[in-house]
């Protein structure tokens, strides 16, 4: 991977997901704290790694992808970000899920908003969206907080869901949302 795709921010390291991380992964995603409430939900060891292989071909074939989030300061890990190819269509999603610990800090606002940055600046995206349950207010105030703009609400399952949006400024006097 190329060492651009690995972000510092002021606590945090956004390094790309490899099989070192496997262990890590498959732990966060095994927790019904963290993944109950996510499309697929808990994942088993096999999933988690079948997803990973997938992530990881992601990256090489686009450039961007999931980012494992780690503490800065001790390497620890806090959980996982990044930008993925929505499978109902409705394009290139930002995602996140740290451990329940790492909640309540602001850092999944550092690592949400970097890999938003990542998306636009580098990977060169106009249009990033974000889902999330209606009633995950937490989510949806760090969606909020980097930016991103309420767009839709749709039903998944009977759920109630709300799609977020954020779009790349273009160059100055371009109409808003057009990519520069």
């Amino acid at each position: 991977m190329s060492p651009a795709w690995t972000l510092r921010t002021g606590r945090l390291l956004l390094v790309p997901i490899a099989w070192t991380d496997l262990a890590d992964i498959t732990a966060l995603k095994a927790d019904p704290r963290v993944f109950a409430v996510m499309l697929g939900g808990v994942r088993t060891q096999v999933q988690a790694a079948e997803e990973l292989a997938a992530d990881m071909a992601f990256w090489a074939a686009r450039g961007y992808g999931i980012w494992s989030v780690r503490d800065a300061a001790t390497g620890a890990f806090q959980g996982l970000t990044g930008l993925m190819e929505r499978e109902d269509g409705r394009g290139v999603a930002l995602r996140f899920a740290l451990w329940p610990a790492a909640r309540g800090r602001g850092l999944a606002r550092e690592a949400a908003g970097a890999a938003l940055m990542f998306g636009h600046e580098t990977a060169g995206l106009a249009r990033i969206v974000a889902v999330a349950r209606d009633d995950n207010v937490a989510s949806r105030t760090v969606l909020g907080g980097i930016g991103m703009t309420e767009r839709e609400r749709f039903l998944r399952d009977g759920v109630a869901m709300v799609l977020y949006e954020s779009r790349r400024p273009g160059p100055p006097g371009a109409p808003a949302g057009s990519a520069g």
